[in-house]
């Protein structure tokens, strides 16, 4: 499985996007941590997986809602 990990300055040039505001709004409110984007090793680093994000920025992905009891509702 291969995936394009990218940092926040990188996918920032990619989408045109300023990085603080994937870092501040993007991550908490669209960005899901564990499909969207990883933290390796358990640091503080982000890497950002860009095969999903494409997927979603294109559409051809599903909403994911995350509900309160640990489900998710598709939208």
């Amino acid at each position: 499985m291969s995936h394009t990990l990218l940092t926040t300055e990188e996918l920032s040039a990619k989408i045109k996007y300023d990085a603080r505001t994937i870092r501040e709004q993007l991550k908490d409110a669209v960005l899901l941590e564990g499909v969207h984007y990883i933290r390796p090793f358990g640091r503080r680093k982000i890497l950002y997986v860009w095969e999903i994000i494409e997927r979603d920025l294109f559409g051809q992905g599903t909403v994911a809602i995350p509900m309160a009891n640990g489900g998710v509702c598709h939208g």
